[in-house]
């Protein structure tokens, strides 16, 4: 029987994600983060940071969901800390998202309105795939990644981990774009990127190593 989820990080992408949740069908009640916030639209009873043990024991009570959105390496760390303690985080998928049943998911996705994830394409560890994104047949998205609102993946398109791809940026079938990597919002990725690398425009550039 699925708990009542808590949130760890409960800012503006916390909040679309209990919107996500809550539209999916769970129960949100409490909430995580580093101090309690004056912004709490939902109403959620505030149980302390996730960093202090005593909380982590009242977390055991829950599901969970890792509402940071685009601080990969922070969502990262979030999840390598709270997984081993509590195991692996819910999904949080819209229900008016078109996924394939050939898609591989694997846990804490952030999967928004709208969104398309089509045939045999494979979801890393908590990746967010952003309002209205399109991820083509084929693709495989790394672990912590993210995509931005509207960006299109024209399939067989690989994404390294970490990486974060810009709002309405578009990349082209079978590019590989590695690790680490920040796409600027609207580029148009016509070749392959290597890892650790800020990369603008269209046709895009490298703009820092």
């Amino acid at each position: 029987m699925t708990k009542t989820v808590a949130i760890i990080g409960y800012s503006g992408h916390g909040h679309g994600a209990v919107d996500i949740l809550q539209a999916a069908g769970f129960s949100i009640e409490v909430y995580c983060d580093n101090e309690p916030k004056e912004n709490n639209p939902y109403g959620l009873q505030y149980l302390g940071s996730e960093n202090d043990p005593a909380v982590q024991e009242k977390l055991k009570a829950y599901d969970y969901f890792i509402g940071v959105g685009n601080n990969n390496l922070l969502r990262r760390k979030i999840y390598e800390k709270m997984a081993p303690i509590l195991g692996e985080p819910v999904n949080a998928i819209h229900p008016s998202a078109v996924i394939s049943p050939t898609v591989k998911l694997k846990y804490g996705h952030y999967i928004a309105a709208n969104v398309a994830v089509n045939a045999l394409t494979e979801l890393g560890m908590t990746a967010v795939c952003n309002t209205g994104a399109v991820i083509e047949h084929g693709c495989i998205i790394g672990d912590f990644t993210f995509i931005a609102p509207g960006a299109v993946l024209c399939g067989d398109v690989t994404i390294g981990d970490n990486t974060f791809v810009g709002a309405n940026s578009v990349i082209r079938q079978g590019v590989v774009v590695g690790k680490n990597v920040t796409i600027g919002a609207g580029s148009v990725i016509l070749q392959d990127i290597p890892d650790n690398v800020k990369i603008v425009g269209n046709p895009a550039r490298v703009i820092s190593p």
